[in-house]
């Protein structure tokens, strides 16, 4: 009796079905060839070439080791070894920022700013809370040491700029950090950061230090305001009356120099004159010793001369003339003058 067949002996009777070769068209496999092929290398090609930009250098580490200087990459196309090396590009000739207080959110025309408050607060040395913002440029001078002496690098960097700022800032009044001692500020910090680079070898080349805003927090800034205005209005009187006093002193100093160089005129005039005269009549007695009836008449007559000078009119009378009658000037306006003090005499 035949047996029945089983499930078993079902599967094992099923027949796959046969898959052709793909048929391709004349070269098509060859084209199919080549693009699996360039799928496959050009990452592989891209391990093996890297390129390094004119403001970088690259640092090339074999299984984890510097190599050393010698063997840094610049501009350029370069080899490595996939797997085995690895390439860190630093930007050696760019000039790069940290700002503090503040952050760029959106550069352009009109960029815009997101506030750091709390990075901002600082504290003066007169014991007034004031805003700081600021930004340090720096150049990557060292790479090697840029990239191996300091680990998390930009944020250490970050705190040894916060940490200076606030250090000079806490030795300064709210008046200098906000007014007059900006620039004293920015040098001091550059300077200062600068040794703690070269401190920690951190082969960083800082380069400038400029204070963006300095202004005390919005509660006080009112009161301040006032401060800094009367400040003002005091300076702005001091320097009218700086002004004035200028004006007004080098001219009472010119005048009082005149008036000295007046007296002193006057008092060499007086003493030459009257050395004069005296030198003047030492010689008139010398002559009137010789002759002194003869210096007399001419002493006499000088003197009349210059009495006589100054006279209207002169009327001579000899002294041996007798019978002398007054002559009264009958001139119309004296003689109404004398009729009426002679009418006023009768009265």
């Amino acid at each position: 009796m035949p047996k029945e067949p089983t499930d078993r002996d079902t599967l094992l009777d099923f027949e796959l079905p046969k898959f052709k070769k793909p048929e391709f068209p004349s070269g098509g496999g060859r084209i199919v060839r080549l693009v699996l092929l360039a799928i496959i290398l050009l990452p592989l090609l891209r391990g093996i070439f890297f390129t390094i930009d004119p403001e970088e250098v690259g640092i090339i580490l074999r299984l984890g080791e510097y190599r050393g200087r010698e063997h840094d990459a610049g501009p350029g196309l370069h080899f490595k070894i996939p797997f085995i090396d690895r390439v860190y590009k630093i930007p050696v000739e760019r000039q790069l920022k940290e700002e503090f207080g503040f952050r760029t959110a959106e550069v352009g025309v009109r960029s815009r700013f997101v506030d750091e408050t709390l990075e901002a607060n600082m504290l003066t040395g007169d014991e007034n809370a004031v805003l700081v913002e600021w930004v340090v440029q720096y150049r990557i001078e060292d790479a090697y040491q840029f990239l191996f002496r300091v680990r998390n690098l930009q944020a250490t960097f970050r705190d040894m700029s916060e940490a200076v700022m606030r250090q000079v800032v806490g030795d300064r009044t709210v008046n200098e950090v906000v007014t007059v001692g900006r620039v004293e500020i920015e040098n001091e910090v550059e300077e200062r950061l600068q040794e703690l680079c070269d401190q920690y070898e951190t082969g960083i080349q800082v380069e400038q230090v400029v204070l963006q805003s300095n202004n005390p927090p919005d509660p006080v800034k009112p009161s301040f305001n006032e401060v800094n205005k009367a400040k003002q209005d005091r300076d702005r009187l001091i320097n009218e009356a700086q002004a004035q006093y200028n004006q007004v002193i080098p001219r009472a100093e010119g005048q009082a120099r005149q008036t000295v160089q007046q007296a002193e005129g006057y008092a060499l005039d007086r003493v030459n004159r009257a050395e004069g005269d005296a030198a003047r009549f030492s010689a008139l007695y010398a002559e009137y010793r010789k002759a002194p009836d003869v210096t007399r008449t001419r002493i006499y007559l000088e003197t009349m001369g210059n009495v006589l000078s100054s006279a209207g009119r002169k009327i001579v009378i000899d002294d041996d003339a007798e019978g002398l009658v007054p002559l009264l000037n009958l001139e119309a306006g004296a003689a109404v003058a004398a009729t009426r003090r002679g009418e006023g005499g009768d009265q």
